[in-house]
């Protein structure tokens, strides 16, 4: 199909988390009539977790996939449209941009890559069937919910240390499975781990079922220079063992880092490409958090519709 006859958009927006529907509600409200490519995990990773306490305006908490939904009715009363067909290619080579996803294809103005990130997870089926029942990726998110209880950290490096004593806060024990006979963690988060008296290092550990019908209940470990096995009675499993930023279709278009983090200018979203912008978990490898998805998306639809405005007025004083 050639470009004349594509639709063409002000903006297209890749992922449907916070900071895409953010970035949905701004550039709709500025009259840019978004388009938005739910993709795999319609309204992200918050659809996996159950209660969220700390957005703020919901004293009383929220369930993840119910602040999902308010989000997605708000971008739908100003006027953006939705779409489940997945990403499958982009054409970055000339303006306006081209994309195809599944039966769309069509040309954008603008683009804001707020694709996400997924966490690691060792794809065992009980550990799958019961995220968001007791088993998290975010000590950060879900921590709070585990008062005096019993949990367990997998991961060895600088993320499972900082998880496993933050989680101190409230558990009252945390158990730290490291595969291997020591920590990659610095040496300052090492320190933390092993001054902490609510920690316990259980080495050479590997993960090998998670217990539980609707909730998490304990789980087995397998020494594995051993191959001795045992159960586990706690209430909490966190995975830390790292996110895969969802950054696949911008692979070789734009700058990522080693993992696939999208990298954008200092204090912008602006990718190296003019008009196309990332937002979220998909560049952000520090804070993770909904909040900072959302505020990220903000930016970016603020600076899509400045990029796109004075782009059209550049075009209008040369005649195109």
């Amino acid at each position: 199909m050639s470009n004349e006859s594509l639709p063409i958009h002000d903006v297209v927006i890749f992922g449907s988390g916070p900071a895409g529907h953010t970035a949905a509600l701004y550039c709709s409200r500025a009259n840019m009539a978004p388009l938005v490519f739910e993709g795999k995990q319609p309204g992200g990773q918050l659809t996996i977790t159950t209660d969220v306490d700390n957005y703020p305006g919901f004293p009383e908490g929220i369930m993840g996939p119910e602040l999902m939904d308010r989000m997605r009715a708000q971008c739908e009363r100003f006027g953006t449209r939705f779409s489940d067909e997945e990403l499958e290619e982009v054409d970055l080579s000339s303006w306006p941009y081209r994309y195809k996803a599944g039966r769309e294809e069509g040309l954008a103005r603008t683009m804001i890559v707020a694709t996400g990130a997924s966490a690691k997870y060792l794809g065992l089926p009980n550990e799958l069937r019961l995220q968001g029942h007791g088993v998290s990726a975010c000590a950060t998110c879900d921590g709070f919910f585990y008062r005096e209880r019993v949990v367990a950290v997998i991961g060895g490096g600088d993320s499972a240390a900082e998880e496993s004593t933050f989680l101190t806060k409230f558990a009252s024990k945390v158990y730290l499975l490291v595969r291997r006979d020591q920590l990659r963690a610095s040496k300052i988060m090492q320190k933390r781990v092993f001054d902490n008296k609510k920690v316990e290092v259980l080495w050479n550990t590997e993960l090998k079922d998670v217990h539980g019908d609707e909730v998490v209940t304990g789980i087995r470990v397998v020494d594995n220079t051993t191959g001795a096995e045992r159960d586990i009675d706690l209430d909490g499993l966190f995975l830390a063992i790292g996110h895969k930023p969802n950054s696949d279709p911008f692979r070789g278009l734009l700058d990522a880092d080693s993992v696939g983090y999208l990298k954008t200018a200092p204090d912008s979203t602006a990718t190296k490409v003019p008009g196309v912008f990332a937002a979220g978990d998909v560049q952000d490898k520090v804070y993770r958090q909904a909040v900072t998805a959302a505020g990220s998306g903000c930016m970016a639809a603020l600076e899509a519709e400045r990029w796109l405005e004075a782009k059209l007025e550049e075009l209008a004083e040369h005649g195109g």
